[in-house]
């Protein structure tokens, strides 16, 4: 059984979630620039499995796709073709950013760090994966990987 991986794309850089092994609890992994991001899946599927990606899908307040989504399409198409036995999941990560400052704040992280865009992107990476596997729970009534 693999586990389900968050992602949170943008144009410099890509934020990464790993669920744990049960895939319950979302965990900030790492973040990568974007022209790393094939290098470091590839390798990271070497050793580990992957049951399903789960993207961050920028939407306006009015719940129709944002502009963004002229750079992520092409992503997601490449993931999808790359990877065709891997599901991908689109989440509304409108507020995740913001999110991932506030639980900054309250977890006692210093203002300077807070100022770090790579911390901030892979936080949000989790904050999307853990509103995916919270919703499934709801939604099924149980995980992601029971039947």
């Amino acid at each position: 059984m693999g586990r389900i991986m968050g992602i949170d794309y943008g144009t410099k850089r890509i934020g990464i979630a790993l669920a744990d092994p049960l895939n319950i609890f979302a965990s900030p992994l790492k973040t990568v620039r974007n022209n790393e991001f094939e290098e470091f899946l590839r390798e990271y599927l070497k050793t580990e499995k992957i049951d399903g990606f789960v993207i961050g899908y920028p939407r306006t307040m009015n719940n129709e796709a944002s502009e963004a989504v002229k750079y992520i399409n092409p992503f997601i198409r490449k993931l999808s073709i790359a990877y065709p036995g891997i599901p991908v999941h689109l989440v509304d990560e409108r507020f995740t950013s913001g999110m991932a400052l506030s639980a900054m704040i309250e977890g006692g992280v210093r203002k300077k760090q807070r100022k770090d865009k790579a911390m901030v992107d892979k936080i949000s990476a989790a904050i999307i994966l853990q509103s995916f596997l919270d919703r499934r729970k709801t939604e099924e009534g149980r995980p992601w990987n029971e039947g």
